[in-house]
Order: structure tokens, then sequence, then C-alpha cells
């Protein structure tokens, strides 16, 4: 299946690292979140990407177009007639890269809407670019497949923000330094919608799918939630682009099974 990404908010609470790259390009290991975000959609099967940008678009254009230099070695000739020659194989042979532009401040719901004529089949995948989990794709489409709804959402319990503890008395009973939020669940991203989804979205640039897209979706009975249990991480901030990085770093990264 296809996969649209949004890729182009300005991760205004990112501080230093979103003001020179966007979001989705900060590093995690020494890969950008959005190359491992793909890399888990390509282990499922899913390797053609159609990419929403938006705030600094250029960094993502740049880093595709020039793929191929940056994971090979190469020999350049020189001159009116040169050339490149590519030397190797990366692990990505196959991916197919739609770089679509959707505009510096659109909302999500504008940005999907502007992709509509990329996306060719009736069923389609769509995340955000800034969201890493170890969601069973082949379970969510079929869970998808199962209900013939036209939107499916992956409902998320949010990690904590901070350690939970449980004091019996003036003793600690139990601490958690980063514990689940009680029973709650939230939007995670990792949706599966068919091609009618793009009715009820505008090209207006205020038109944010998590908002009046999603109420009528609701509203219409046409929105199915697929619970996940498992690991679920954004990175919305600092800290926790951090969390993800430490993951990675101890070689314990949940989405990392390519």
């Amino acid at each position: 299946m296809q996969v649209v990404i949004l890729c182009g908010g300005r991760g205004t609470r990112m501080g230093r690292e979103s003001e020179v790259m966007p979001k989705p390009m900060v590093l995690v290991g020494d890969r950008p979140i959005l190359w491992h975000i793909m890399k888990y959609y390509a282990r499922f099967g899913h390797t053609e990407f159609v990419l929403c940008l938006g705030y600094k678009g250029e960094v993502i254009r740049d880093y595709f177009l020039n793929y191929e230099a940056r994971h090979n070695d190469v020999t350049v000739t020189l001159g009116a007639n040169g050339s490149v020659a590519v030397h190797g194989h990366h692990g990505e042979q196959g991916w197919k890269v739609t770089l679509a532009e959707t505009g510096a401040d659109t909302f999500t719901g504008a940005r999907v809407k502007a992709v509509e004529r990329f996306v060719r089949d009736g069923t389609f995948l769509l995340t955000y670019g800034d969201g890493l989990a170890d969601v069973n794709l082949d379970a969510l489409v079929g869970f998808h497949r199962s209900h013939g709804r036209i939107a499916s959402v992956t409902a998320v319990h949010p990690p904590a923000r901070f350690g939970e503890l449980v004091v019996e008395g003036p003793r600690v009973g139990m601490f958690s330094e980063k514990p689940q939020v009680g029973t709650g669940l939230i939007n995670g991203g990792f949706f599966v919608f068919e091609k009618k989804v793009f009715a009820y979205l505008s090209d207006e640039p205020t038109c944010a799918l998590e908002h009046q897209p999603m109420a009528s979706l609701t509203q219409d009975g046409e929105l199915m939630a697929y619970e996940h249990a498992g690991f679920w991480q954004c990175a919305d901030t600092v800290r926790e682009l951090t969390i993800l990085r430490e993951h990675w770093d101890r070689g314990k990264a949940p989405w990392h099974v390519w």
C-alpha cells in the first residue's frame, strides 16, 4: 500500500533541533526519524511513500535526491560529459518516494488533501513524521478490512511525562520512571484510510485532520479504533526525542525490526 507521511510541521517545541531542519529529519542514531518510520513500513512490504512537505521541506528533498550518493560509494567523472557511478547497494532498494509540497503553514488535513492526486489505490496508510511504534501493521490492515469503514486510527496509551509514585502512608509502594497513563487512549497515528476520506477534507489551509474531519467521520460511524498496547513514542519535545535516542543507542529500539 502507499504510505502518506505528514512531514511539514514546524516542531516549535523541539528548540534548536528544529531551527535548522524539519522535525522528521532530526536524528535518532545516525538517521532521521523519518527514515526509521519508512524502514518500519517497508519491513511490512509498504515501500511506496508520499511525503507531505512544508516547513524546511528542501532539507527532505535534498536528503532523498542525494540518497544514493549519501549511502553508497560513488565515482564522479567531471567535465562536460560528466557522470556519477554508484557502487554497491543499500537496504532501501525499490523504494518509491514522492516529495509533495503542501505549504509551510498548512494544517494536517489540508496537507493530506493536497496529495490526493498521488494516491492511486482505494486503501492507503498514513502517519505522522515524528512518531515511532511497534504496531503490527499486518494486523492493523486486517482490522481495517474487517470492519469495512472509511477510517481506522491506532489508539495508544500515552507514556507519562513524569515518574509515577504509589504512596502507602509515608512509604513509597511503587516507583515507575516512565509509566503508562491509566486507561486513557489517544490518537497514535498509524491510520488506514479509504480514498473516500478525501471527501471529508478541505484544501483550506486551516483544515486540521484531527478536528472537523475526524469529528465528521465519527459522527457518520466511519472511524474505528485499533488498540495498540505495545510501544509508542512521539517526539514532540527534546525530552521525548531523547527517549527515542536512548532506546536506539542501547540497541533495544522496539521499532527496529529490519
